[in-house]
């Protein structure tokens, strides 16, 4: 049997609209239309707030479905995944407002809001996640704070939103919601959590696994759009990485997986969570996987550092492209000291390149000097970060990995894949860089019996499909 689904992928700072052949010998899959997702900010009556554009956002993905099913003669799926973290606030089926970007300054303040309630300890101990200031669990927390979540009685994670202007009904997909920090261990939603930080449970809907049949497209929405009757909506692995993890052809027992895009999450998957004291010094994560696998990984800043880096040149009025400082940036020696990714300051948006500057001057090292030494290492920064990253995973997990795949549009880069193979002293597999929507695809190419099998025989018709790129480490391994 062969059919057509969709993948709606939305990244951090761009979406694309899939459509993909599948059946058991065969997949192909092409773009249909991609987009900017680009932030908002907006005056709150206090600050400028940052926001996503939402309604830009679900127009976008309506276009896209509509190519999609105007070019396919028989769609049969769609699946939705997106970053994680984020939400929109419903009552009564509408969105109260347009949802915070993750970015955005308020989380400091539901930090400190919910580790008042709750030491950082104990959250760990219960929902064994990476300490990030921008969880779900923080922004709620300042929602509440500023009177907003009592105004709400639904909330539904991006892609769950997405879906519930599909379809009309709300779900929570387990793989992205493990990223909330309201999650527990054991896999139901963490009620004492909620109730102890003013939460309402009600607030929450029903958990849904990652490939299940969500419903129909909604009558008006199918018309409007031109969607077949059978077109049904699938709850893939709505977490993009959950999906991205799920198509990488790896043997997991003896391997790490990085899934690089704006954030690199890299990591190893494995059949339980390790939630050990070393785990947490670590701020190593356990998120929930496709089919019950664990995704023990580690947030490291990715591609946004250069992305950032190349809006600030082009707001200077340089006239460089990326593709050429990373040529001129391979011919260039590494940096005197890598820079630590994991600086706070990092993550707003603004000057990357003078921030940069500022932490080598902090240290009396020499900056970069010129942009493409600054390109270089930014790179050789985020390599020597996904190399430890790996390393540690192994550590703390017991995996031996003998070998690291890449994934996501980091794959691409020639000069990040290679110093990371150095730095880690074994080989790194490249590709497929569309991880992501073939993750997405094959959840609902599966869901809607175009494939069967487990992980394993998903990720197997993957690797014989796409082809992948290996390189190896060159000399002595850096440490």
């Amino acid at each position: 049997m062969r059919g057509q689904v969709a993948a709606v992928d939305l990244g951090a700072t761009s979406g694309r609209v899939m459509l993909a052949e599948v059946a058991a010998d065969h997949l192909e899959m092409r773009v249909v239309s991609r987009f900017a997702n680009d932030p908002v900010t907006m005056w709150n009556g206090h600050r400028d707030a940052l926001h996503w554009d939402i309604a830009g956002l679900y127009r976008n993905v309506c276009d896209g479905l509509a190519l999609a099913g105007r070019e396919a003669d028989g769609l049969v799926g769609i699946g939705v995944d997106s970053w994680a973290v984020d939400y929109g606030l419903l009552r009564e089926g509408r969105l109260l407002s347009s949802p915070h970007h993750y970015r955005d300054e308020r989380s400091a303040r539901g930090v400190e809001l919910v580790h008042g309630q709750i030491g950082a300890d104990e959250v760990y101990r219960r929902n064994g996640l990476q300490f990030l200031p921008f969880n779900t669990v923080y922004q709620l927390a300042a929602e509440r704070a500023d009177g907003l979540l009592e105004l709400a009685d639904t909330v539904l994670l991006i892609p769950d939103l997405i879906n519930y202007w599909l379809t009309g009904i709300p779900a929570a997909e387990r793989t992205n919601i493990s990223t909330t920090g309201l999650l527990s261990l054991d896999g139901h939603w963490d009620t004492d959590m909620m109730r102890g930080l003013g939460f309402d449970e009600s607030l929450f809907p029903g958990i849904v696994e990652a490939g299940s049949i969500r419903g129909p497209v909604l009558d008006d929405v199918r018309s409007r759009l031109g969607l077949p009757t059978a077109a049904e909506v699938v709850s893939v692995g709505s977490h993009d990485t959950a999906s991205a993890v799920a198509a990488i052809p790896m043997q997991s027992e003896r391997a790490a997986y990085i899934s690089c895009g704006t954030w690199g999450l890299v990591g190893v998957e494995l059949p339980s969570a390790v939630v050990t004291e070393a785990a947490h010094r670590a701020n190593f994560t356990n998120e929930v996987g496709v089919d019950g696998r664990i995704r023990f990984l580690r947030n490291v800043m990715g591609t946004w550092l250069l992305s950032e880096t190349m809006r600030q040149f082009e707001r200077d009025g340089a006239t460089a492209d990326l593709s050429s400082l990373l040529a001129q940036a391979a011919e260039m020696p590494s940096p005197a000291a890598v820079f630590d990714t994991d600086d706070p300051r990092f993550l707003p948006p603004g000057n990357m390149p003078a921030r940069i500057c500022a932490w080598y001057s902090e240290r009396d090292l020499p900056a970069p000097a010129g942009a493409a030494a600054l390109v270089r290492a930014i790179v050789e920064s985020v390599a020597a970060a996904f190399a430890a990253a790996v390393r540690t995973a192994a550590e703390l997990s017991g995996v031996e990995v003998t070998e690291a795949h890449i994934v996501g549009g980091g794959s691409q880069n020639e000069l990040l894949c290679q110093l990371t193979a150095d730095r880690l002293a074994m080989p790194l597999v490249a590709g497929p860089v569309e991880a992501t929507a073939l993750g997405n695809v094959l959840l609902a190419a599966r869901a809607r019996s175009l494939v069967s099998g487990d992980l394993e025989t998903l990720r197997a018709l993957v690797a014989r499909t796409f082809p992948v790129r290996r390189y190896q480490p060159r000399g002595v391994a850096v440490s």
